[in-house]
């Protein structure tokens, strides 16, 4: 399996020589198929492949359990990049948005290239249709990948799929959650919004991002009940706080680091804890007032900043900090004691740490 320092260059080698495969077979289908399956190949590029990092450790952690080449954790957790562009591709169409890492976001890509070849028909709707399309086949492919690598697990194989499976529904449920708070959070009580705030960063990030990951690796590598309990409220709080982190950098972060226009999240309207923290302690008719501004897609910089603002002097991002500490704390807690191995525990909180803060 790849060391600490190499699981990055390991995963893109591996995603490489996958997407060469596929190229492969598209072509013998025509240009068109080989214009989906190039989206694909662009979709996947860039990253920093955190979900694979945590599924390799969560298998090393563990430590192999049987003769389990070391393809196989590799090729299950490059699987996990692939599913993670195949929701990205979809998120972007839900939320409509135009970048993502620097660069056109899937549907916008292909509505691009529906014009430069000079088609017929609306633009936008072949790249709407076009990104769909890709989501799904981005699935496909994790799957093909999964396979490949429990194939040379066959011993711990059921448990993975579980736990990839688990992983899938969650996160499914979950960006259903987000949606629909956007639109339900008036038919509840305004002190329950940082509640249900939460529950959405659990299901949509906090068990995908980093607890599914973690417990893949682990279930590949046959982790008992205890390791699989530790591994798991880490991975949980790791995984919370990892969340409120992209949410504070949805509002404050640099487009150079995020990839996205600044207070993004703002003028998608996100309901986030941090929105919710800032709402809780304005009077009602500054609460109306930003309700008003959050959401509109045209938002200008003066607004944005206004917004900003409004979220520093409730005192809801220093509080939201403090949360995101609380996590990262009795994560770490989480270790203690663990039955694991100890250089796979000083990984876990190094990537815990790049998590949180965002530094690598």
């Amino acid at each position: 399996m790849p060391t600490s320092q190499e699981p990055i260059e390991a995963v893109s080698q591996r995603l490489d020589k996958f997407l060469s495969e596929q190229l492969s077979y598209a072509s013998s289908l025509g240009p068109e198929a080989e214009m989906l399956t190039r989206s694909g190949a662009s979709a996947l590029r860039g990253g920093k492949r955190l979900r694979a990092r945590f599924c390799l450790t969560g298998f090393a952690a563990v430590g192999v359990a049987g003769d389990v080449p070391d393809e196989a954790p590799l090729a299950v957790a490059t699987s996990l990049e692939i599913f993670h562009a195949a929701a990205l591709v979809h998120d972007d169409l839900v939320d409509n948005s135009d970048t993502r890492r620097g660069q056109p976001a899937a549907h916008r890509a292909l509505q691009q290239g529906h014009r430069d070849a000079a088609w017929t028909g609306d633009s936008d709707a072949f790249g709407r249709s076009g990104a769909i399309l890709l989501g799904d086949l981005l699935v496909a492919w994790s799957d093909d990948l999964l396979e490949e690598g429990l194939a040379l697990s066959p011993a711990s194989a059921a448990a993975t799929r579980r736990a990839y499976a688990q992983m899938r529904r969650d996160v499914t449920i979950g960006q259903f959650l987000d949606v629909a708070e956007e639109s339900a959070y008036t038919a509840y009580p305004d002190d329950s919004h940082a509640e249900r705030a939460l529950r959405v960063a659990s299901y949509k990030s906090a068990r995908y991002s980093i607890q599914q990951p973690l417990l893949i690796g682990a279930s590949l590598a046959g982790a008992d009940e205890a390791q699989h309990d530790a591994l798991s409220r880490f991975g949980h709080d790791v995984g919370m706080a990892f969340q409120l982190r992209d949410d504070v950098l949805g509002v404050f972060g640099d487009t150079a680091v995020t990839g996205k226009p600044v207070g993004d999240d703002l003028r998608e309207g996100k309901r986030t804890v941090l929105v919710a923290y800032a709402r809780e302690a304005l009077p009602e008719s500054e609460r109306l007032r930003v309700d008003a501004l959050l959401g509109d897609p045209g938002l200008d910089a003066d607004q944005i900043a206004d917004l900003q603002r409004v979220i520093v002097d409730t005192g809801a991002l220093e509080r939201l900090e403090r949360l995101i500490s609380g996590y990262a704390h009795t994560a770490d807690g989480a270790l203690e004691g663990a039955p694991l191995r100890v250089d796979a525990v000083s990984e876990l909180r190094a990537l815990a740490h790049a998590a949180t803060q965002r530094t690598a």
